[in-house]
């Protein structure tokens, strides 16, 4: 804390009876009341919700980046920030960046299926380096599109409808989008030709600016729009979905363990109704969800609690090998569109 007094004389301190070692001591204890450092949490903008952050701990500090990258960069400075998040994507870029997570009885009341991705799929035997405190589904998003909401039956291929050509969105992952045609060339060849662009950053702006008529995005930033803009529609495909998770990390060399009672409160109310209301939605037992999604209207309940079989159905993309990556890579090189089809060309 900064003092509020104006400097005392050395007079003034030998008429208060501080002899000189206790005068050059006064400094020093002085300097103790200085505020310690603040602990540091860096997050991609818009990685986590505003209410969470202000709930932050005395003591706690966010600090939010434009990219994921530069996040990720965070854990070789000096000294690291004591908590980062990122993605399940970008956090396993860098695996041994991570030390175990001290939250077992946190850890512990999230479902079952959400184990691996704390473990940021390292095995059974792999400790949990990551708090997994919200997933989101790939999902498909159209706009004034009744005719192909009504067909949502046919899932994933819906994406290949001729009138969807250079008027849709893709991810910018080839490893998701080639997941949605199940590693099928044909059927990979077929959605490349259809892109408009590959950009889910700027994938709901081109939709809802009618650019574009669908996008595959993930749930999370168009749940708070679904009850706002009735041209919106969501398929989540009844065969199921590539998860997308978001963790928080701790690098190695941080001290400063993580606020538990902080990371608590995204699970019980009133932040729960807050995150869930934005889009993000904490891995939680369907039992402890139910009570607080059935505030929500039906349609969106739905998003935010499926019928189990649905999650069953869906999938994480734990990272791969090098010669997995270079297979993936090739298919998806040779599934190009040629510019002579005039297919829409990425963004």
């Amino acid at each position: 804390m900064a003092s509020t007094f104006a400097p005392l004389s050395r007079r003034e301190l030998l008429r208060l009876g501080l002899g000189a070692g206790a005068a050059a001591g006064l400094p020093l204890l002085l300097g103790g009341c200085r505020a310690a450092p603040r602990a540091q949490l860096w997050v991609p903008a818009r990685f986590l919700p505003t209410a969470w952050i202000k709930a932050l701990p005395a003591g706690w500090r966010a600090r939010q980046l434009d990219e994921p990258a530069a996040v990720l960069a965070s854990r070789s400075a000096v000294p690291p920030p004591d908590l980062v998040g990122l993605s399940d994507g970008w956090a396993a870029e860098a695996r041994e960046a991570w030390q175990p997570f001290p939250a077992p009885d946190l850890l512990g009341r999230l479902a079952p299926w959400a184990v691996p991705a704390s473990r940021l799929f390292g095995g059974e035997t792999a400790p949990a380096v990551a708090y997994p405190w919200a997933y989101a589904p790939w999902v498909i998003l159209l706009r004034s599109r009744p005719d192909l909401r009504a067909r949502a039956g046919e899932g994933w291929s819906l994406l290949l409808d001729p009138s969807l050509r250079g008027r849709l969105v893709l991810p910018s992952s080839p490893r998701v989008c080639m997941a949605l045609m199940g590693g099928d060339f044909e059927r990979v060849r077929r959605l490349r030709q259809q892109a408009l662009a590959y950009d889910e950053q700027d994938g709901l702006n081109l939709v809802l600016s009618g650019a574009a008529d669908a996008a595959v995005l993930p749930l999370r930033p168009v749940v708070p729009l679904l009850r706002r803009d009735q041209r919106l529609a969501v398929i989540w495909p009844a065969s199921g979905a590539p998860l997308t998770w978001q963790l928080l990390l701790r690098p190695q060399g941080s001290a400063q363990l993580p606020p538990l009672p902080w990371l608590a409160e995204a699970l019980t109310e009133p932040l729960l109704t807050t995150l869930l209301a934005g889009g993000w939605v904490p891995p939680l037992p369907a039992g402890v969800l139910e009570p607080v999604v059935r505030r929500f209207p039906r349609a969106i309940a739905a998003l935010l609690l499926p019928e189990p079989g649905l999650l069953q159905r869906c999938w994480s993309l734990p990272p791969l090998e090098m010669g997995a990556r270079l297979a993936l890579q090739s298919l998806w090189d040779a599934a190009a569109p040629d510019p002579r089809d005039g297919a829409g060309a990425p963004r």
